[in-house]
């Protein structure tokens, strides 16, 4: 068998006190450090094992095994800070790394996924308890100790504390003793006024190791022994490789180790991955057509962006209802005036940084080891398993950080290389690290799905909204994935469209369910990214229709509901004061400004974005996002978060699209797919705003509202609504000349 030479530093470190004689309080592991999932029992429920988690070294560090995946979003910060809070452990203390598979980790309605800005809002309450159990036992250990009353003792970080003898002790010298008491049932929380840590801009934990390159992400992986692997995949979705007319030649290239086929694909394995590349892509393939009544998914030969969108926009009727309020239809009839407009958004790609990559080893006991960039580890356990023929206990899943999320790290069919690393590992008996080219990466990423909606709104005499119909039409990723009910609309296509808290009385959202051909998956926001573009941009459209300023229309909706109507105004403040323009900038451009408001995961988001146009193109100057999660924990993190998602969701709304070509991606690489560069990106003002509602999500909801205000500015400096992204397709003129 061989052993894994020390790539991952941390996982290394979960295990030192062990090594060292010293009994912490920490989940058991077999012998080696694998992290064994374990089998689920009706006895484990999820965030309450003090041991599944918490691991104090014999120096009073505290390793922390998150049930969370760090991908640049703050989590391990986040989870250092609400854990340390009630255990009484500075952030600093904490070495973070994700947790393997198992029961205890699944506290997402008995599920486990990094995803939908769900980690810190779905696991707060019981990390907070369940760092109060850990200090609980080490007070307890203490007062035993000392033959005390555990009343009479305190803490101090990383200390108990007992004031009347002016004695202390280091939680790692209590570690043994609190290791072998029960979990308390119940037990107090720390006052939130009280709070050291929470709500505080603590700084990254990771941040250091990032920066001077000692982070490990599963592409700088090694395993001792392992073979390189490069694989070409056939254009087209669905095409199997046939003969290769010089494999001979291309197996006597140096390093090549051997040449495989695969479905969907050819790989070599080489002794390095530059050798494995230049060979795989030296194969000549002759590929051949998937054979009939193949399970695997396969693009049409004459399948064209341009055919689908077409068919879309070409589906006509109101579809299934998703959300009905008042009586739309009679409202309409008898509306002053009916405002309609059709609006689209492409295939987008997940263009991450890091490319696709995955170690598998075949284990002489019979496990199956896997280091790979996942959402889900329990997914990919089990989806392992099946790949491999084995149970799913036999696989050991490592989780490294990732290299950014955007929704690409989930069980995508055809999108994940370690189906194939499981295969080359199988078939040679040696360890593999298989690493997709951005080539690669670009033909077989699971797609944003391709969408349209169409709106129709009645307005009364005075130009106010009566009534307002919206018609999804499209594939959601959520029912492409987790199953979907023919009668019964799927929610990630709609959410942005329904849910919307303007006081519009009368109300129908559905949807009209058009089968995606491309591998379609989730992208950060999800239905949000597109959805709340096209709603918000046919809001800015009835005001104009009934005289109504966009940002006054919107308050007077929203009188109703003081959350969101002092979020709206907190934006406009923090602009400066609401103007729509245009007006003249101090610099001399001609500028506008455009508002919109988003409700994703559980947050409330209003953004303004101030623009002028430029040679036919879009600049932004400055964006401006108030954002009401409910409830902080790092307020530098959701700055960052905010930040980030601003990029994201302008390079979407100017320049990012996939677009297909005879059933292949045009854009095999950032040459042909563009992304924001440095110098478009805008400043960014970031205000939040606690409201106390229930906590909501920060990776994702900053996104959103940032393509419908920038068209929204945009619209009043051309003159004409702009309803399709991304702005890039379109030459844009100035009204004025």
């Amino acid at each position: 068998m061989n052993e894994m030479s020390p790539p991952l530093n941390l996982s290394r470190r979960s295990f030192l006190g062990a090594s060292l004689g010293a009994l912490v309080l920490g989940v058991a592991l077999p012998a080696g450090g694998r992290a064994f999932a374990q089998e689920a029992t009706p006895a484990i429920v999820p965030g309450t094992r003090v041991n599944a988690y918490i691991q104090i070294q014999p120096d009073s560090k505290v390793l922390f095994r998150s049930a969370f995946i760090e991908g640049g979003q703050g989590i391990f910060t986040a989870m250092a800070q609400i854990v340390g809070e009630e255990l009484d452990v500075d952030p600093t203390q904490f070495v973070v790394e994700g947790a393997p598979p198992g029961p205890d980790y699944t506290l997402i309605g008995g599920a486990r996924f990094t995803g939908g800005s769900m980690s810190v809002r779905m696991s707060y309450d019981a990390m907070r308890k369940l760092g109060a159990s850990a200090r609980r036992m080490l007070l307890q250990a203490a007062a035993t100790q000392w033959r005390v009353p555990i009343e009479s003792l305190t803490t101090q970080p990383g200390r108990v504390i007992h004031a009347a003898s002016e004695r202390s002790v280091a939680y790692g010298d209590l570690a043994k003793a609190a290791a072998a008491l029960p979990v308390p049932s119940n037990v107090a929380l720390r006052s939130s006024s009280h709070f050291r840590w929470i709500g505080k801009p603590v700084a990254r934990i990771d941040i250091r190791d990032k920066s001077t390159g000692k982070a490990h992400y599963a592409i700088d992986l090694k395993v001792e022994g392992m073979l390189y692997g490069a694989v070409q995949h056939g254009v087209r979705l669905g095409m199997e490789p046939g003969a290769l007319l010089n494999e001979d030649q291309v197996k006597a290239m140096p390093g090549v180790h051997s040449v495989h086929h695969l479905p969907g694909a050819v790989a070599v394995l080489a002794n390095s991955w530059w050798r494995a590349r230049r060979a795989v892509e030296a194969l000549q393939i002759t590929w051949t057509e998937a054979a009939p009544g193949s399970t695997v998914r396969v693009m049409p030969a004459d399948y064209s962006s341009e055919k689908h969108l077409a068919e879309l926009k070409a589906r006509t009727g109101d579809g299934i209802a998703f959300e009905t309020h008042g009586e739309v239809g009679p409202a309409l009839a008898g509306a002053a005036r009916i405002v309609e407009a059709s609006f689209d958004a492409p295939h987008l790609a997940h263009a991450q940084l890091e490319p696709p990559s995955a170690i598998a080893r075949c284990n002489a006991d019979g496990t199956l080891e896997i280091w790979a960039p996942n959402q889900a580890p329990e997914m990919f356990q089990a989806d392992a398993a099946k790949v491999a023929g084995i149970a799913p206990e036999k696989v050991i899943i490592h989780s490294p950080i990732l290299g950014g999320f955007f929704g690409r790290h989930f069980l995508y069919q055809t999108a994940n290389p370690y189906q194939q690393a499981i295969m080359l590992a199988k078939a040679t008996g040696r360890p593999v690290k298989l690493v997709w080219t951005r080539e690669e990466e670009f033909l077989r990423d699971a797609l944003r799905p391709m969408g349209v909606a169409r709106f129709r709104a009645g307005l009364d005499a005075s130009g106010m909204p009566i009534a307002l119909s919206a018609v999804a039409v499209g594939e959601g990723a959520t029912g492409r994935w987790f199953g979907r009910t023919v009668d019964k609309v799927d929610s990630s296509a709609v959410e942005g469209i329904a849910g919307k808290v303007y006081a519009i009385a009368n109300r129908r959202v559905g949807q009209i369910h058009v089968d995606d051909p491309a591998i379609i998956g989730f992208w950060r926001s999800v239905g949000h990214s597109m959805n709340d573009f096209f709603y918000e941009t046919f809001f800015d459209e009835m005001a104009d229709a009934g005289k109504q300023d966009p940002y006054e229309l919107r308050r007077r909706l929203l009188a109703d509901s003081p959350r969101h109507r002092n979020l709206i105004e907190a934006v406009a403040a923090l602009s400066g004061g609401w103007k729509r323009g245009p007006f003249t900038a101090e610099d001399g451009t001609r500028r506008a400004r455009g508002v919109a408001m988003a409700s994703p995961f559980g947050s409330e988001v209003a953004t303004i974005a101030e623009v002028s146009l430029k040679d036919g193109e879009v600049v932004v100057h400055d964006v401006w996002v108030a954002i009401d999660p409910g409830s902080i924990v790092n307020p530098a993190i959701i700055e960052a978060q905010v930040n980030s998602a601003v990029a994201l969701g302008l390079s979407s709304a100017l320049l990012e699209e996939v677009v297909y070509e005879g059933g292949v991606p045009r854009a095999r690489n950032y040459d042909g797919y563009p992304i924001l560069p440095p110098d478009r990106m805008p400043r960014v003002h970031v205000r939040i705003v606690e409201s106390g509602a229930p906590m909501g999500g920060i990776g994702e909801p900053g996104l959103p509202g940032v393509p419908p205000a920038v068209v929204n500015a945009a619209s009043v400096l051309t003159g004409k609504r702009i309803r399709s992204l991304p702005l890039s397709r379109t030459k844009l003129t100035d009204a004025a000349g």
